[in-house]
């Protein structure tokens, strides 16, 4: 079943992973974004769109579905964090959101079951050194999503991933050298580090009728660092 969903960002790791993915599933897709990107090379109308100052968003009448992809990756000690640090990740991280949701709402509510995925990150589910920012933003997201999820029900789902460390350009310090990506990969009970196209398709899960009885989810595709130990 064709969908006209609505991508915040998107051009470049999971983002563009899971546009490309939907593309292929045959959906109708728009997107905003701070640049065109490779959104606009696949034939994605793509409106400007900018998480630290949000604009009203121009829509069709109605959606299905709306991803809010964009994030951040702030890591410092906490005695070096700035004040300014913590806003700048919690207005990309959740006021952005809020900015995409409210603009999209008409739209979303038109729809006879609409979905909204959102990001969050495994830091906030479990404890890390140097994440207090992040961590306090991505753990608004999920707090939000709780309360929208209960809130927009039963039209309207809310749904979030919570990914641990991925390989996209936004994790590309952590990753840029083999013993980097190595010691990554080892602290995962799975051994490995996550693929952007597997996040991709959990997107497309959540977007989709075979999820048409999940809301208020936090879904974690963490190679089990979150909840398994395997010593």
């Amino acid at each position: 079943m064709s969908r006209t969903i609505l991508l915040i960002g998107g051009n470049s790791g999971i983002g563009l992973a899971s546009a490309r993915l939907l593309a292929t599933q045959g959906h109708s897709l728009i997107a905003a974004a701070r640049n065109p990107g490779p959104l606009a090379k696949m034939g994605i109308t793509v409106q400007p769109f900018d998480a630290l100052d949000p604009s009203t968003l121009d829509l069709p009448p109605m959606l299905d579905g709306l991803v809010y992809f964009p994030g951040s990756i702030t890591l410092k000690p906490f005695h070096r964090l700035t004040s300014d640090e913590f806003l700048h990740d919690f207005h990309i991280n959740c006021l952005g959101a809020v900015a995409a949701i409210q603009s999209a709402l008409p739209a979303l509510k038109a729809a006879p079951s609409a979905s909204v995925v959102l990001f969050s990150t495994i830091a906030v589910a479990q404890g890390m050194p140097f994440h207090a920012s992040v961590s306090a933003a991505k753990g608004a997201v999920e707090g939000m999503a709780l309360s929208l999820a209960a809130e927009l029900a039963p039209k309207i789902r809310v749904n979030v991933i919570a990914p641990s460390l991925t390989d996209t350009p936004l994790a590309a310090a952590l990753l840029n050298s083999e013993a980097k990506r190595d010691a990554s990969a080892k602290r995962h009970p799975l051994q490995q580090i996550g693929d952007p196209e597997d996040t991709a398709k959990l997107v497309a899960l959540l977007l989709s009728d075979a999820a048409k009885f999940m809301t208020g989810q936090v879904l974690r595709p963490d190679g089990g660092l979150s909840s398994v130990r395997t010593f």
